[in-house]
This record gives C-alpha cells, structure tokens and sequence, in this order.
C-alpha cells in the first residue's frame, strides 16, 4: 500500500508508505519522516517538494550527488 499526494498550495509531498499508525516524526531539513510505534516508517513528507524534486532531477541528469541548498 503506498499513496502519493502532492498538495500544491503549500508545496508538500506526501508518500504514505504503510497504514500503520503514526508515533513521531524525525526531521532532516525540509524532510519530514513519521515512525510507527515500532520505529517503521509510514508517511515521508518533503517540504518545498517542487525545489526538492527540480534538484533531484537535475543531479540525476548530470549523474551527480546531489546537494541541497
């Protein structure tokens, strides 16, 4: 089960990768990731996911790492 939702609005991108649900959330930038009870992932949030996503695809384009600003 996985859902991808993008909300345009705020510029969130949202992958919901298990039903179970949610305990906390660890960041790292503009990543947002939410744990399970039994410290699982279940829901990936990417804050300004259009920057995000535009870096990512330009850093696969050049083949290389990619570094976010």
């Amino acid at each position: 089960m996985s859902k991808i939702r993008y909300s345009k609005d705020v510029d969130i991108l949202l992958m919901e990768i298990s039903d179970k649900s949610i305990d906390y959330a660890e960041e790292a930038g503009n990543v947002i990731i939410h744990f399970s009870k039994d410290d699982q992932p279940v829901l990936i949030e990417i804050q300004g996911a259009r920057d995000f996503l535009l870096y990512s695809m330009q850093s696969i384009l050049k083949e290389k790492e990619l570094i976010l600003p």
